[in-house]
């Protein structure tokens, strides 16, 4: 019987397929674009996409791109059609399909904005909008034999300007069972790395371009279930620095309004964002001494 059950649960196991939504950063620091690692890093990505598509018939992908000002769903796309794909050396027709659609929206991305922002990628928004596409493939798999994933590839460090959209994504995600998976190159990325904990998904700063596809693949490729039975990187403590309101600065200790829970760095009378009028009370007496009883003898050593 035992034998049996656990034949049954991993025939079960096979029956689900896993959708993978990765969200790229296409806002790359200057660091990639002086070393010129962009074109291996959208290459390992690519890659990658293909050997998630290659494990299981049955699992799905989807590849979302954000920038400054936008986030776009480049895969699947509705004006591409596999009819017209011709694979190349042998490769399978789904795999060109897939590779051809990412390479060409990446392009369109990349080139559709010019110059250099100071302002951060939209994750927050290709992240939400990974959600939702996940939501609605589960709404419509039979027995939702479907398993959602997201892995966010950035290299654009804290954006704590986002941290509650942040927040929003994480506990959205971790109420719909889908994990988080973080992959930053260059530098961390804390929020990053709180959503990770939060969902049960991996974190990892890559050590170098070099093996970025490497790093991909080991750690990122196998699912939630196969990660118990693999030596992965043991996770780094987590920051949980939170941002406050007035400067979205990430601090330690700060100011929190008793009425809505905001928090803000520097000390304030009023809550900016409840406007809330804080009472205060006056300074405390300062404790004296407690005076000695006159009446109460002090101790003295008996005389020989």
């Amino acid at each position: 019987m035992g034998s049996q059950t656990r034949s049954g649960d991993n025939a079960s196991k096979d029956d689900e397929g896993e959708l993978l939504a990765v969200i790229l950063d296409t806002s790359f620091n200057s660091a990639l674009i002086e070393s010129g690692s962009v074109s291996q890093l959208l290459e390992s990505v690519v890659i990658f996409c293909n050997a998630h598509l290659l494990n299981s018939s049955k699992n799905q992908l989807a590849v979302i791109a954000c920038h400054p000002h936008a986030a776009k769903m480049i895969y699947p796309s509705a004006k591409a059609s596999i009819q017209n794909t011709r694979s190349n050396d042998g490769q399978m027709e789904t795999l060109a399909f897939a590779s051809q659609v990412i390479r060409e929206g990446l392009k369109d991305v990349v080139t559709s904005w010019q110059g250099v922002y100071n302002t951060d990628p939209l994750l927050t928004g290709g992240m939400a909008l990974a959600l939702c596409y996940i939501a609605k493939k589960m709404a419509n798999t039979a027995f939702n034999k479907l398993n959602g994933r997201l892995l966010v590839v950035s290299s654009s460090g804290e954006s704590a300007h986002q941290y509650l959209n942040f927040m929003n994504v994480f506990f959205a995600a971790q109420r719909k069972g889908v994990i988080v998976d973080s992959c930053v190159i260059e530098t961390d990325c804390g929020l990053l790395q709180q959503g990770a904990d939060i969902t049960g998904g991996s974190y990892l700063k890559a050590p170098s371009m070099a093996g970025l596809l490497e790093y991909l693949l080991w750690v990122f490729l196998p699912s939630k279930a196969l990660r118990a039975r693999l030596v992965l990187p043991k996770p780094d403590v987590v920051d949980y620095r939170t941002a406050c309101f007035c400067h979205r600065n990430l601090v330690e200790v700060g100011y929190v309004c008793s009425v809505c829970l905001s928090i803000f760095c520097i000390f304030s009378p009023m809550c900016s964002t409840c406007r809330t009028h804080f009472k205060f009370i006056g300074s405390l007496p300062t404790l004296l001494k407690r005076k000695r009883d006159k009446n109460q003898s002090s101790l003295q050593a008996p005389l020989m």
